[in-house]
């Protein structure tokens, strides 16, 4: 039986400790229940030369919020083991929201899907890609984070 017991702060403490996320302006919005939200303003600096959201920030967010996911059912060790994604249409809007869920959560291994979408100034959604992963269960507890 699992113990773990989800934590938004503490969730958004370990986002808050990787250079590139803070670089991108990620933020966790939602976090718990086999799932978890991450979201980042869409700015000139991530966009590709046709004005697209640039695929790898698509896939930074994707990588990202199928570890978080899987972090809610089995604790904060963990790691991607890999995972795939599939680009649907130009990502362009004023927010990138990527939504993961735990599909099957394994002993030490968790898979996960993914859907992003963008979001434009009134609120309406678009996806624009979707990833699965697996995460696999650190053996040991991952060291804490420099400061």
């Amino acid at each position: 039986m699992n113990v773990y017991s989800p934590n938004l702060e503490l969730a958004r403490m370990v986002l808050d400790s990787q250079p590139f996320s803070m670089y991108l302006g990620a933020r966790l919005t939602a976090f718990g229940d086999g799932g978890a939200t991450l979201e980042l303003d869409i700015r000139d600096e991530l966009r590709q030369q046709n004005g697209f959201v640039h695929g790898g920030v698509l896939s930074y967010a994707a990588d990202n919020a199928l570890t978080f996911a899987a972090g809610t059912v089995v604790g904060p060790a963990v790691l991607t083991a890999g995972y795939s994604i599939d680009y649907l249409r130009p990502a362009r809007g004023e927010v990138l929201r990527a939504h993961a869920q735990v599909v099957r959560p394994g002993r030490t291994r968790v898979v996960c899907r993914c859907d992003l979408f963008t979001v434009d100034s009134e609120g309406n959604q678009t996806l624009c890609a979707v990833a699965q992963g697996t995460i696999a269960v650190a053996e040991t507890a991952l060291p804490e984070p420099v400061e």
